[in-house]
């Protein structure tokens, strides 16, 4: 039930709420990876990206193979400058689930921030084709066209 509202709240764009669902049923079921990974969801929407990292590294203690919370904690690693544990996340997600759009998407990002634009490019357009209706996919496109415009002039 705690799952249903959770996810109700983050589609309905109330992460704060989502995240106090996924609290609750932490108290009642403190080892669920889905609660974990639900509030680390919510956390990362919300900015609060360390708590979402102590989430995700208790959801990966009692499920190491979960590309999702590798995906997830590859993203808040990203936000909080911590490149090098990001890559090393989403690379791991990526031998779990080769054609994982959203890791596909996350290791694009990181190849563009480290100076790699043909990664980038190659990733994006994978995630493009292995989930072409996916947000991963609409994101990767964004970021190609971004890439095409290259730097801004004023």
């Amino acid at each position: 039930v705690y799952a249903q509202a959770t996810q109700a709240w983050l589609m309905a764009g109330d992460a704060n709420r989502a995240v106090g669902a996924a609290t609750l049923a932490l108290t009642l079921m403190p080892d669920d990876t889905d609660a974990l990974t639900d509030r680390a969801l919510a956390l990362g929407i919300t900015g609060r990206f360390r708590e979402a990292i102590e989430d995700l590294d208790r959801a990966l203690t009692l499920a190491p193979d979960r590309a999702e919370a590798l995906v997830f904690r590859a993203a808040a690693f990203r936000q909080t400058d911590r490149t090098e544990e990001a890559m090393r996340d989403v690379t791991r997600a990526l031998v779990l689930e080769p054609d994982n759009a959203e890791a596909l998407l996350e290791r694009g990002i990181l190849r563009q921030l480290r100076g790699d634009p043909a990664g980038a490019r190659a990733d994006w357009e994978r995630a493009i084709e292995v989930a072409p209706n996916s947000a991963a996919a609409d994101l990767a496109a964004q970021n190609l066209a971004l890439n095409e415009a290259g730097p801004q002039r004023r």
